[in-house]
């Protein structure tokens, strides 16, 4: 490794790596306890609202039974993982923690962390009514690992409808691109708009640029990056770049010091124009009180229609956890059907499950539901689904670099690295 440093998820795994790899045997107590320890990172208001849907759907089925909360605040599990990762470290883990779908799953499973969970799944036909990537994603060797709560869309564009009519700029629509995208954004800001509301977090702008990369890219060249075939010092990441750069020149001077969910509390406000973001946005903006279509709307991030980038929030078992035989029963009411939709519609996102009803749901979950079954499906990167976490990790420290520093050469050569790390991840 170079002298760059891979950052807090790298440091996270380090310790877990460090500690407890390749763990085989299952010391999990089998009987029921009084007590379940989750670990989460949802502390937003939609956040927590939603947690509260599966921690009151599984007392009511368990009463005799206490939920300990231990969410951790930090978008994208930034923080949680450090706490994970301690807590692994000492032999004491969390019951159920909360992960994503795809590599990270996979991670844990390498190295022995996390229980086979394939009984919750044969009990309720589970495996049967997820999409074969979603399933794919949670399965090693044919077993399952992971419950998921349902799907983001990651490649949205949300914006404030009296803000753009402010600045005088056309609702976006079908055939928006990125160009015409940039423009407003300078629009917005002669009109004394604020362009772009961003989470100071690196999540937020790594998941800024996750958008632009893929409408350079396209489907395609998404499937290059998950190859390793990427040229991250060729035109396409090169092009990417600029528009992140003109983007960026663009974001809330206060940007800095705020959370995702205070940059989304700021759009839904009409503080700022434009936020690209999950739509775990859609869920924050209901949540602030704001009406789909009267306050705010969303499209496809420009360029990227057809495309549906997903984030799938899974919960896994912990091995050796203190209550293992409640983990389990947790794990299969979350992944029930009424209790996917109750989820759902709070948080803003898509149920998984083929069986579930979706005409209760808002217009804008209906249209991402049916974008999830009919579009393109492609996994996040920076939500570590796509790529291992060492690459996942690389992916933020360069886009952090070019954040700071606007460097396209070092930014190539920081994802030259990841690709390096993730080829050695992967040939482990």
């Amino acid at each position: 490794m170079s002298r760059r440093r891979f950052g807090v998820a790298a440091l996270a795994l380090g310790l877990v790596v460090g500690t407890t790899a390749c763990s085989s045997s299952d010391s999990t107590p089998t009987k029921p306890t009084t007590q379940l320890d989750v670990l989460s990172w949802w502390t937003s208001g939609s956040e927590s609202a939603a947690i509260k849907v599966l921690f009151d759907a599984y007392t009511a089925a368990f009463p005799g039974v206490t939920v300990e909360n231990g969410a951790v605040a930090g978008g994208a599990g930034s923080n949680v993982q450090v706490v994970l990762a301690e807590r692994l470290r000492k032999g004491d883990p969390p019951d159920v923690w909360q992960t994503f779908a795809g590599a990270s799953v996979k991670e844990y499973v390498k190295r022995g962390l996390v229980r086979d969970v394939s009984s919750v799944y044969a009990a309720d036909g589970l495996a049967g009514q997820f999409p074969a990537a979603i399933l794919d994603a949670v399965t090693v060797d044919g077993k399952q690992y992971g419950v998921p709560t349902g799907s983001h869309r990651s490649n949205m564009l949300w914006f404030n409808l009296a803000a753009l009519k402010k600045a005088g700029i056309t609702t976006p629509g079908d055939g928006y691109t990125t160009a015409a995208w940039i423009a407003d954004l300078e629009k917005a800001k002669k009109a004394g708009v604020t362009p772009l509301c961003l989470g100071g977090e690196t999540f937020a702008s790594a998941e800024l640029f996750e958008d632009i990369l893929l409408a350079e890219v396209g489907p395609d060249g998404w499937a290059s990056i998950i190859a390793d075939k990427f040229d991250w010092s060729g035109d396409k990441a090169k092009a990417a770049l600029k528009t992140l750069g003109q983007a960026l020149d663009q974001a809330d001077p206060a940007s800095g010091g705020m959370t995702w969910d205070a940059a989304t509390k700021k759009l839904a406000t009409g503080g700022c124009a434009f936020e690209a973001f999950n739509d775990s946005a859609y869920g924050e903006l209901v949540n602030a009180g704001a009406a789909d279509g009267t306050d705010f709307g969303g499209v496809p991030f420009p360029g990227t229609t057809g495309s549906y980038v997903a984030v799938v929030d899974t919960f896994v078992a912990g091995k050796g956890a203190t209550n293992g035989a409640n983990a389990l029963d947790f794990l299969k009411v979350i992944g029930t059907a009424q209790t996917e939709l109750d989820f759902n519609k709070v948080k803003g996102s898509v149920p998984l499950r083929s069986d579930v009803p979706l005409t209760s749901l808002p217009a804008y979950e209906q249209s991402a539901a049916k974008s999830l079954r009919s579009d393109k499906l492609l996994l996040s990167i920076v939500h570590g689904s796509a790529m291992s976490p060492a690459f996942q990790q690389g992916f933020y420290d360069a886009v952090k670099a070019f954040v700071t520093g606007r460097d396209a050469k070092a930014f190539a050569s920081t994802l030259a690295e990841a690709v390096n790390q993730n080829s050695q991840v992967n040939n482990h």
